[in-house]
Formats: structure tokens, C-alpha cells, sequence
């Protein structure tokens, strides 16, 4: 019986879960309803549990190590920090790139995103008529996620 079996790496997996910060703050869901309360509904979006494979890095490792042992129709929290999840906020990662380096011939606005010449999206943080500042670290390093999961089926 599926119900009686727990995921074990390499197992093929179905999750449903909800991404919130530490305020509560939902960020993202698989489940429509959540995604309606916390305001963060897209209609193009598809809402259908996550596919991946159990501890094999397709996904973050809080995640990928939390669904181990779990057992299809188990639901739990999981607090991940940085280092398992979009890693730490690194000061490095923000720099201060010529314009005309970037292809672009006038000042992004401060809080936009841009896709750099190697096809990177990015956060532009400051410019000037000549320079971007531009934040290169995912938008998510340096944040303690919870993530609430439910292993909705393993796939064998």
C-alpha cells in the first residue's frame, strides 16, 4: 500500500506547498486557494503539486532533505535557513556596471529588474547617467523560508 511507504532518495516525488516568510508573508504556492487568500493569484499560473526527485538537488535542499521520510498524505513545516535555501546574502554579488556594458543607452530606474547581456535577470538598486548598481544576488538569499508541504503521492 502507497500510504505505508516512505520517500527514500531517489524517489520520484509530489508535493504541494506553501512558501511564506518568517513574518507569515506568503511568497509561493502550488494550492489556488493560498494563493487567492494571500493575493498572490495569477490566472496564467498553473497551481499543480511540485514534481522532482527526493534529495537529487532539483530543488532546495531544506526541501529536498525534508521530504525524506515523509509519507504520502504526511503534512509538515520546515524552517529552512539561507544555507539550504537561496544561500546567503553576499555584498560581492552588488556591483556597479557601465551602461553601455549592460546595452543600454538610459539609466534603468531604482527597484526594476533587467536581464543583463548573458541573460540574468537582476535587481538594479541605484544609477546614474553612466552606471548601474546592480544586485546579482537572488532575490531570496540571506531569508529564513517556512515552507508548510504535503506529500501528496511517491512516484515509483
Amino acid at each position: 500500500m502507497e500510504n505505508s511507504q516512505a520517500v527514500e532518495t531517489g524517489n520520484y516525488v509530489l508535493v504541494d506547498y506553501t512558501g511564506k516568510f518568517e513574518d507569515g508573508k506568503v511568497f509561493e504556492t502550488t494550492v489556488k486557494e493560498r494563493a487567492l487568500e494571500a493575493g498572490i493569484y495569477e490566472e496564467a499560473r498553473e497551481y499543480t503539486p511540485l514534481f522532482f526527485r527526493a534529495n537529487a538537488s532539483q530543488v532546495i535542499k531544506g526541501l529536498d532533505k525534508g521530504v525524506l521520510g515523509m509519507k504520502v498524505g504526511d503534512e509538515k513545516t520546515l524552517k529552512i535557513p539561507p544555507g539550504e535555501a537561496y544561500g546567503e546574502y553576499r555584498d560581492y554579488m552588488v556591483q556597479e556596471i557601465p551602461l553601455d556594458r549592460l546595452g543600454l543607452e538610459t539609466p534603468p530606474e531604482a527597484g526594476e529588474k533587467i536581464t543583463t547581456p548573458s541573460g540574468r535577470e537582476v535587481k538594479v538598486l541605484a544609477s546614474t547617467e553612466t552606471h548601474a548598481t546592480l544586485d546579482f544576488n537572488h532575490e531570496l538569499a540571506g531569508t529564513i523560508l517556512i515552507m508548510e508541504v504535503k506529500l501528496v503521492s511517491i512516484i515509483r
